[in-house]
């Protein structure tokens, strides 16, 4: 069992998984990224989850890396750090993931968040990467992610600065999806969680696929990948029972395939 996390399964097809360092305001340290990491690769594995919903506390999401784990480390201990092997495995996470945000996403909290395909934040949600107040800079996909999110001038203002942004400037640039109520943010991803699990899982997969290449290709081979994806999708099984249920004006029963 997980010491720093929370695991359910609130319905069928979900996952939800709650950061749990109240001490340290979710902290990041070495064995809350090794348990997240197993965690999610037990998930891509189960044919049962169809999403998983990751969040924190009202307090915080995440409110960045475990600083006192960080100065007891020296250069060796930096560039051996098995930390980056838990965020490689968190990036390469298979199935559509879901972050509520409430209150601090800083840091590796931010880019935890970031990791994930939608995020919902609430009206007192702030990201930020203040790693520059340290003498140091992002370094688990966070220069990377903020651009490609809100831009080259809002991410260089907040990496320089170390200044977080609120929520609804979030949602405005493009970092958030949604703004709620604090006390609705995780029951509004979950909500947005159990739609996308009722979906046909082979669409929901290759649909992912083909917004993320988007954002790592050129137009032509994202082009050329959605035909290709499209055509697969075009002889399924669960093609078929969602055009039957349409036209039978009946939920349809996806079976992957």
């Amino acid at each position: 069992m997980p010491h720093t996390l929370a695991v359910q399964t609130p319905e069928p097809g979900i996952r939800l998984v709650t950061l749990q360092r109240p001490q340290a305001l979710n902290a990041l340290n070495t064995e809350l990224l090794g348990e997240l990491s197993a965690e999610l690769d037990g998930a891509e594995q189960d044919e049962a989850i169809r999403v998983v919903v990751l969040t924190g506390s009202r307090k915080a999401f995440a409110a960045g890396a475990d600083i006192k784990e960080m100065a007891e480390r020296d250069l060796v201990g930096i560039l051996d750090d098995p930390r980056q092997q838990h965020w490689q495995r968190i990036a390469r996470f298979g199935k559509p993931l879901i972050a509520a945000v409430n209150g601090y996403a800083l840091g590796g909290g931010c880019e935890l968040a970031m990791h994930a395909d939608i995020i919902v934040a609430s009206e007192d949600a702030l990201f930020g990467q203040p790693e520059i107040n340290l003498g140091i800079m992002p370094g688990a996909g966070g220069t990377q992610r903020l651009l490609r999110a809100v831009g080259k001038s809002l991410a260089m203002q907040m990496v320089l600065t170390g200044e977080p942004i609120g929520a609804r400037l979030a949602q405005q640039a493009g970092l958030v999806s949604e703004v709620t109520q604090p006390e609705l943010t995780l029951e509004r991803a979950l909500q947005i969680a159990r739609r996308i699990a009722e979906k046909a899982p082979l669409a929901v997969r290759l649909a992912r696929e083909a917004l993320l290449k988007a954002m790592d290709t050129d137009l032509a081979s994202g082009l050329r990948f959605e035909r290709h994806a499209f055509t697969l999708l075009a002889g399924t099984r669960d093609r078929d029972e969602g055009i039957r249920a349409f036209m039978e004006k009946r939920p349809p029963e996806y079976q992957g395939r």
